[in-house]
């Protein structure tokens, strides 16, 4: 049975507890990053302790080892997602990922007065890549209008998807509204008109199960830091036949099979063809330990267990006069509200006085204001080893917050 008290022995923050001032620890900030569990932290440990070599370059067993522990990682997130694993390219993070995209694919396929569409919730790993390649290329930003509530509605990406149309770039889950966003049907539209489906996955595969092939997406990416992995090291997956016309951004050792002095070079096949140099080769053995932890925990009872918390957390914030919640009814465990009078930073501070861990601002998306029309909120966003009570004291605490300068100063 599932069960969040009993998966938090899996953590040494929670073990420890580490806080100052003898204040409780409630981590509530899990969309920016997760803890690591003890596989995560061993497996680490031990390539360091036992295994330390680098990959592709030693005809010994120590050198050996490590490629196959780098092959089964491909293999193990291949089957989390449901690709190939020749599908699986290891990247710094969701930001890397979608640079190589924008950079390697899209950039050669994009001229003059081609649209990419994007939203305007997306996060600026989502955005920025776009904004340059169409300044470099010509090609024009389109956005597909939000509903009332902030959804992206595959109804509205028709209103504004032309032939000219290359690029739908949008993420599964808003990394401030919390919405997931139907990406097969928004994949299917993105095909009936020529345009690849390019699919920000950072917030959606730690959190739920994500198949590319039912949802039949050209390319995703995540990272590993926000599914109990370590910082550092991501994803990017792609279709094999856009994975073969796609440029490396970065060439160097390991990815290429000849050169010549006449500057001739020939690239390995994907996806080692933009791996160049040393690999994080700790941050993908740890990342092999937290996808197989997610694994054995299962995909869909973290995705039923978050959405039962997170209805508990609406019904018990919804009745709390002083907060606005700018997000009831999204389905990821994020909830974004302020505190009526009280800047949202003001509250993350005095939040984070009680031992309450939140993540305040713009978050990264900062075209959003534009539909939101509030310049900063309080994120809250939970994972599977949150619980009621980690709830219970955050909304005791802004129930009893008062005039933000007297508590604080209580």
């Amino acid at each position: 049975m599932f069960d969040p008290k009993k998966l938090r022995n899996d953590f040494p923050m929670f073990r420890n507890n580490i806080q100052m001032q003898n204040k409780p620890l409630v981590f509530l900030d899990n969309a920016s990053t997760t803890f690591k569990p003890d596989c995560v932290l061993n497996a680490i440990k031990d390539y360091y302790e036992f295994e330390t070599s680098n990959s592709h370059r030693g005809d010994y067993d120590l050198g050996y080892k490590v490629d196959v522990l780098i092959d089964e990682t491909r293999k193990d997130v291949a089957k989390l997602i449901n690709s190939e694993a020749n599908e699986v390219v290891f990247t710094t993070g969701t930001t890397h990922s979608i640079n190589q995209i924008a950079f390697g694919y899209a950039r050669k396929i994009l001229h003059k007065g081609d649209e990419i569409i994007l939203t305007k919730a997306e996060h600026a790993s989502n955005l920025l890549p776009w904004f340059k390649v169409a300044e470099e290329t010509g090609a024009v930003l389109k956005y597909i209008p939000l509903d009332k509530e902030g959804r992206v509605a595959t109804d509205n990406l028709k209103k504004v998807i032309s032939n000219k149309t290359k690029v739908v770039a949008v993420a599964q889950v808003s990394n401030v509204l919390g919405f997931i966003a139907d990406i097969k049907s928004l994949a299917k539209v993105a095909h009936e008109f020529g345009a690849i489906l390019v699919c920000d996955g950072a917030q959606s595969v730690p959190h739920m199960k994500v198949d590319v092939k039912d949802l039949d997406v050209d390319f995703l990416s995540f990272s590993g830091h926000k599914m109990c992995g370590p910082t550092g090291v991501g994803v990017l997956y792609g279709r094999f036949n856009l994975l073969k016309e796609m440029d490396p951004l970065i060439l160097g050792g390991g990815m290429n099979a000849t050169f010549k002095s006449t500057g001739e070079m020939e690239l390995l096949p994907p996806p080692a063809r933009f791996e160049a140099g040393t690999l994080n080769i700790e941050g993908i053995i740890g990342l092999k330990a937290a996808v197989n932890y997610l694994l054995n925990i299962g995909l869909d009872n973290i995705r039923e267990y978050e959405e039962s918390l997170r209805k508990y957390a609406i019904d018990k914030l919804s009745k709390l006069n002083n907060v606005i919640i700018y997000n009831k009814n999204a389905e990821a465990g994020i909830i974004s509200f302020n505190v009526k009078g009280i800047f949202a930073q003001d509250e993350a501070t005095f939040l984070n006085y009680k031992g309450i861990a939140v993540r305040s601002g713009l978050h990264c998306a900062k075209i959003l204001p534009e539909w939101l029309n509030e310049f900063a909120t309080v994120r809250v966003s939970i994972y599977f080893y949150t619980t009621k009570e980690d709830i219970d004291y955050l909304v005791d605490i802004l129930e009893k917050g008062g005039d933000f300068l007297d508590a604080y100063f209580a």
